[in-house]
């Protein structure tokens, strides 16, 4: 995943840019440039950070009232000064910034070469930037008409930006697969990857679909597609505060986005749980109630963080509602045959609604006839346009990279999807779904009441456990998932090895790496499994293990055997899930930080992973 900010306008391009940059380098800090068109064109780029371009661009002219930039997460061709973006054509009056990838650039790149192209970098985009220049040398076009048929023969996902100084008031901006929205002020556009970077100049935005470009020309634009016809832009108005993307007073992003799932949990059920009525209302997914309900099969999509909400959601969907579930990675479903009918409701989960191998998987599964629902955060994005019904999670945009406010909005709806069903369904209990409601309208409370009371034991976890060189989270059934969650907000910003496993498991190959140096994570709530978990705690104590618990507040058995325990506040089973991935998301952040780690923009990864 990469960053584009681009803007035309009557004020300087450079300030817009660079501010957008610094708010898109959760997107990729690889690599940052940009490209000012004043006369010729100035392209500054350069390796690394954000922070690193703009120390390099102090001495420079960055006068120009148009310009493209970009940050960039490493697809083709290492991070270098070289192969940063924007790119340029071989007679350096076109540029180029590009997030994607160009599946047949190497076929491109082949007949370029036979014409005399010169490449200096390894990317697919500069391929791009080349195809373009050397269609409008054969077609004697304009940038408009050259963009518009290189697009339409090129194969992958894209999302570009274009200016050339033969026409110094026109910018071109296309998508097919990746991100972009376009802001539309006062005489003036800004072009982003997301809206973060566009709020503080306008709220009025159109989200480009797949194969539709903006040409922008001074203070006028249009909205094509790439056969050439003129299209009606769909302007929304954005519902956006900038507050929301900033700090706030935080050390970093993931701190922040930690603290505020009491209200982003709160923000998810607003309008949708009256627990004084017994009521849910899931307006996204009304029309398609009785299908769940009468289904032979939900088929949950996911990757990563979503993958494990996706877990819970299989837990849940099977025992509340008695509808057999499966869960697939995005990734190996799109490759695969599968068993798909109309009596399919497939569920797709993603925080972005850009995840390049959730949309594909929905696509296909789409095409064999299953119903297809959504759960994302994005309101416009990909996977919103395309399931035939979904709900949002509505809790603001995340910035860190490891996701946490957006997996318990996700929680949020899945637990709201399976008690409606089951409650139209009939397959609980009244007096079961009165107390499930009840206390599923406790839970905001009881998740700052998690992140107040369990402070101090993360605290003095994180110290001991700082210089592990591996761990193991394990927990059983619904908490299996949240053991998952847990090692992989550890793996994502610590780059402590860490595994997570349903605790049974721990005797059939990860007891051999039980040592006086392993410390291992219990997730341990007062349910059926309890005292399996306790036998599990004694085999590790027995072989020297170090043992931290999440274990009930009051518990007295587990406490006494554990190393470090955290106590979490009392709910119903089925709601653990909840409060148990809070101090294990607080567990990584304070061990990430303790070892100096980049919090917010971790090694080698992106927000989203909007190519495959």
């Amino acid at each position: 995943m990469c960053g584009i900010v681009a803007y035309v306008g009557p004020k300087d391009a450079y300030p817009v840019i660079i501010k957008g940059l610094k708010r898109l380098e959760y997107r990729g800090y690889d690599s940052a440039g940009i490209a000012l068109v004043n006369g010729g064109l100035n392209i500054i780029k350069k390796k690394g950070k954000v922070i690193n371009l703009e120390e390099f661009a102090s001495n420079t002219d960055l006068k120009g009232h148009i310009g493209i930039g970009h940050t960039r997460w490493a697809t083709h061709g290492i991070p270098s000064d070289a192969n940063s973006h924007p790119h340029t054509s071989g007679d350096g009056k076109i540029a180029l910034v590009h997030n994607g990838i160009i599946e047949n650039y190497l076929t491109l790149k082949s007949d370029l070469l036979k014409k005399g192209h010169v490449f200096k970098s390894e990317t697919d985009t500069e391929v791009l930037v080349h195809f373009i220049e050397d269609i409008r040398n054969e077609l004697k076009c304009n940038l408009e008409e050259a963009v518009r048929v290189a697009l339409g023969r090129v194969v992958g996902a894209f999302a570009i930006a274009v200016i050339s100084i033969d026409e110094p008031t026109v910018m071109v901006a296309a998508r097919r697969g990746s991100p972009l929205a376009v802001g539309i002020g006062d005489g003036e556009y800004v072009i982003a990857s997301d809206v973060t970077p566009i709020v503080e100049y306008t709220q009025s935005v159109i989200y480009p679909k797949d194969n539709e470009m903006v040409v922008i020309n001074g203070a006028d634009y249009k909205l094509i597609d790439l056969e050439n016809n003129l299209l009606e832009p769909y302007v929304k108005e954005l519902d956006f505060e900038l507050a929301s993307i900033e700090k706030g007073g935080f050390e970093h992003f993931m701190l922040k986005e930690i603290m505020e799932q009491p209200r982003t949990f709160r923000d998810c059920l607003r309008g949708r749980l009256k627990a004084d009525e017994l009521y849910i209302k899931l307006g996204g997914i009304r029309d398609y109630v009785d299908e769940i309900i009468s289904a032979k099969r939900i088929l949950i999509i996911a990757c990563g963080t979503s993958y494990h909400a996706g877990l819970v959601a299989k837990y849940l969907f099977e025992d509340l509602c008695g509808i057999p579930t499966d869960i697939d990675f995005a990734s190996e479903f799109r490759y695969r045959k599968v068993v798909i009918t109309e009596r399919t409701v497939v569920l797709g989960i993603s925080q972005s609604g850009e995840t390049a191998d959730t949309i594909v998987a929905l696509e296909k599964a789409k095409k064999k006839g299953a119903k297809v629902l959504g759960i994302c955060n994005v309101v416009g994005s990909s996977i919103a346009r395309l399931t035939d019904a979904g709900v949002y999670t509505h809790v603001g945009v995340e910035i860190g990279v490891a996701s946490t406010k957006a997996f318990t909005g996700q929680l949020a709806i899945i637990y709201m999807m399976a008690l409606l069903i089951a409650k139209e369904k009939g397959s609980l209990e009244f007096e079961k779904y009165k107390h499930l409601i009840e206390e599923f309208d406790r839970i905001p409370d009881k998740i700052e009441q998690t992140l107040k009371n369990t402070y101090t034991a993360v605290e003095q976890v994180s110290a001991a456990c700082r210089h592990a060189s591996s761990m193991i989270y394990l927990g059983r059934g619904l908490n299996y998932p949240i053991a998952l969650e847990g090692a992989l907000k550890l793996k994502e910003i610590t780059y402590i090895h860490a595994e997570g496993y349903p605790a049974a498991e721990m005797k059939h190959g990860p007891i051999a790496l039980i040592d006086e140096n392993m410390f291992v994570v219990f997730i341990a709530p007062k349910d059926k499994t309890y005292e399996k978990i306790v036998s599990n705690i004694q085999e590790v104590k027995s072989r020297g293990g170090k043992v931290v618990a999440l274990v009930t507040e009051g518990d007295k058995t587990i406490s006494k055997m554990a190393d470090y325990t955290i106590e979490i506040p009392e709910t119903d089973k089925i709601f653990t899930p909840v409060l148990n991935i809070i101090p294990l998301q607080m567990l990584s952040y304070q061990v990430a930080k303790l070892r100096e780690c980049n919090i917010d923009q971790p090694r080698n990864l992106a927000k989203s992973v909007t190519v495959e």
